[in-house]
């Protein structure tokens, strides 16, 4: 083997799209017989991650994003404002 150790780099907060890992996080909950929504807004509000399943890899794609970044990317969509 060589003597040159590789660098990992991890997916970046910026790489992630919130949009997309939601919906991945709601069909691995959906999956497993969750309510997706009351699972999502438990964790969300209590920033407990055993609300969501480890099935899919959906816990460790949610404690990737900064739940307060979210909570407002959220609002900002539901309210339809342009940032």
């Amino acid at each position: 083997m060589g003597k040159n150790t590789i660098m990992f780099e991890g997916l970046k907060d910026t790489d992630l799209n919130k949009k997309e890992a939601l919906v991945e996080i709601y069909t691995a909950l959906t999956d497993r017989g969750y309510n997706a929504v009351d699972q999502i807004v438990g964790y969300l509000t209590s920033g407990d991650p055993s609300y969501i399943t480890s099935h899919n890899n959906a816990r460790n794609l949610i404690l990737r994003m900064d739940r307060d970044e979210l909570l407002e990317e959220i609002l900002v969509s539901y309210l339809g404002i342009k940032k």
